[in-house]
């Protein structure tokens, strides 16, 4: 079928972006455990890992850009033809051991006749819906059976990826304010590992910084959060640099807490 090749890729283009971003953030972490373990200088750390993450992002979002895969994706478009008819899915769609049930007619006729896909069986076809007593498929497990933890991650690691890919797309200058004041912000927190002596501990506190700033993130990039920062910093701010402004100063004071920590500790040595 031709469809299958553009429906392939265009899925992993759009799963490159979300790993893309994990990436980011599992090799930040793991840099700045290594970086903690050796001693090494901080202020050299936190700028190696800007420039390397901003380098790595970058030319892997160009090698992902459409106007490198047009090419592929352009004839198969040409050579496309449409596949059957209208029709209904219900299914979760994020899950592919699941029940799932085709309404051939759509929402015209959701008793008319259907297609009925249960794993491990072959298809079934009913003219019409049974009745109730006489239905006797397995339910139909159409909510998301993923921990609530693992499906919120995910989601927003779906949209930081999004947000980082939009200012890709406005330009080399948006997407280096924006990123760099991310990873800027990620890279300060390496003073977490040397809160507690067992390494295990400071890996678990450096995660939970993680997942706040990645949901700080979400928060602040809603269209109300922006709308209230808006109202209230008026025109001496761009809406476009109000996040990578929040980043760069939660960045410095927490850099500002881990030099006047370290001077403490050497005062008391």
């Amino acid at each position: 079928m031709p469809q299958v090749q553009e429906t392939v890729l265009a899925a992993v283009i759009a799963s490159a972006h979300w790993a893309l971003t994990l990436a980011l953030y599992g090799s930040l972490l793991l840099s700045l455990g290594f970086a903690a373990r050796k001693q090494c200088f901080a202020p050299m750390v936190i700028i190696c890992l800007v420039i390397l993450s901003l380098c790595l992002t970058y030319f892997v979002f160009i090698g992902l850009s459409q106007r490198r895969l047009a090419p592929l994706i352009q004839p198969v478009q040409n050579m496309a033809s449409p596949l059957g008819r209208d029709g209904l899915i219900l299914s979760h769609g994020l899950s592919r051991n699941e029940t799932a049930i085709v309404l051939l007619r759509g929402l015209e006729e959701p008793r008319g006749p259907r297609v009925v896909a249960i794993p491990d069986r072959p298809l079934a076809f009913q003219p019409e819906a049974p009745l109730a007593a006489e239905f006797t498929l397995p339910s139909i497990p159409f909510e998301n059976e993923t921990p609530w933890l693992l499906r919120s991650l995910s989601m927003d690691i779906r949209f930081s990826a999004q947000q980082m890919y939009n200012h890709f797309n406005q330009g080399l200058i948006p997407f280096l304010i924006y990123s760099g004041a991310l990873v800027f912000l990620l890279s300060s927190l390496g003073f977490i590992f040397k809160l507690s002596t067992w390494p295990l501990a400071g890996f678990f506190l450096i995660c939970l910084a993680f997942r706040g700033v990645l949901a700080m993130e979400i928060f602040f990039s809603s269209p109300e959060t922006q709308g209230m920062i808006g109202s209230f910093i008026g025109d001496m701010l761009p809406a476009e640099f109000i996040i990578p402004a929040i980043f760069c100063g939660l960045g410095i004071l927490v850099n500002i807490y881990s030099a006047l920590a370290s001077l403490v500790k050497k005062a008391k040595k």
